[in-house]
């Protein structure tokens, strides 16, 4: 009997525990999660200052932009243009013979620099100076090298001038054509000047018709210059060489038309 009872009062009670605990699991599911914390103005001013110092190494680590120096560390220039004579050379030669010259300058800052030039130019004998030689027409110039400090003098943002002095070497030679003139005979004033006189009479084997001579020499000028580009400049420039070798001497004074960049 009293097992009876025992059973009939456990049943309903096990019963009763697990439909509570079924019941507690659904709850807990059907329950929201609370919402995560917000961290405070104190904790984001911290993590804003931490962010900033942690960027202000990659700032530092920045590559710093070069100044501009205002100048090109390397200018060309080519140009053209007519030869006007000085001294014994205008003696014998015309004006106005044609010019060429292509040059390159290092420039070290924006006032300084050192220029290298070669020019040629053409040196039209005279009428007088062909009848002296007793030919019928001829050929002459000149090939000069010099290498001269430059003096910038920049005046505007878009004219500027240039002083230029120094060495130059300058190798001139001529060609007489069909000369009547006898070997042996006495040097003229010309024959003089055009290097192939010896002891005063032209030299008995003919070699009289050709003329080569090396000269050192200097020279100096200047000019001015327009901005036309950014990097292009046009010039005007005028020079005044003088070369000597053997009281022989070539003088000359051109003027140049030209771009440089």
């Amino acid at each position: 009997m009293i097992r009876k009872f025992a059973t009939a009062c456990v049943l309903p009670s096990l019963v009763l525990v697990a439909m509570l605990t079924a019941a507690a699991a659904v709850h807990a599911q059907q329950t929201p999660a609370p919402p995560p914390e917000q961290p405070t103005q104190s904790e984001q001013t911290q993590s804003q200052t931490s962010s900033s110092q942690e960027a202000a190494p990659e700032q530092i680590d920045r590559p710093v932009k070069k100044k501009v120096k205002g100048y090109e560390k390397w200018t060309f220039n080519v140009g053209g243009g007519a030869s006007l004579t000085n001294g014994t050379t205008k003696t014998f030669v015309r004006g106005g013979g044609g010019v060429a010259a292509v040059g390159a300058a290092r420039n070290y800052s924006r006032y300084f620099g050192i220029r290298l030039d070669f020019q040629f130019d053409n040196l039209p004998l005279r009428t007088s100076a062909l009848q002296a030689a007793q030919a019928t027409g001829a050929t002459n110039h000149v090939y000069s090298f010099t290498l001269d400090p430059i003096i910038n003098v920049p005046v505007s943002s878009n004219w500027g001038g240039y002083i230029v002095f120094g060495p130059g070497y300058y190798h001139r030679s001529g060609k007489l054509e069909s000369s009547t003139a006898i070997p042996g005979s006495a040097c003229n004033s010309f024959f003089l000047w055009w290097g192939h006189c010896y002891n005063g009479s032209l030299p008995i084997n003919g070699q009289f018709l050709h003329a080569s001579q090396n000269a050192f020499g200097y020279n100096f000028g200047g000019g001015i210059t327009r901005k036309i580009r950014p990097n292009i400049d046009l010039y005007a420039e005028f020079r005044y060489l003088h070369g000597k070798h053997d009281n022989i001497t070539t003088d000359l004074r051109p003027i140049t038309i030209g771009i440089r960049w």
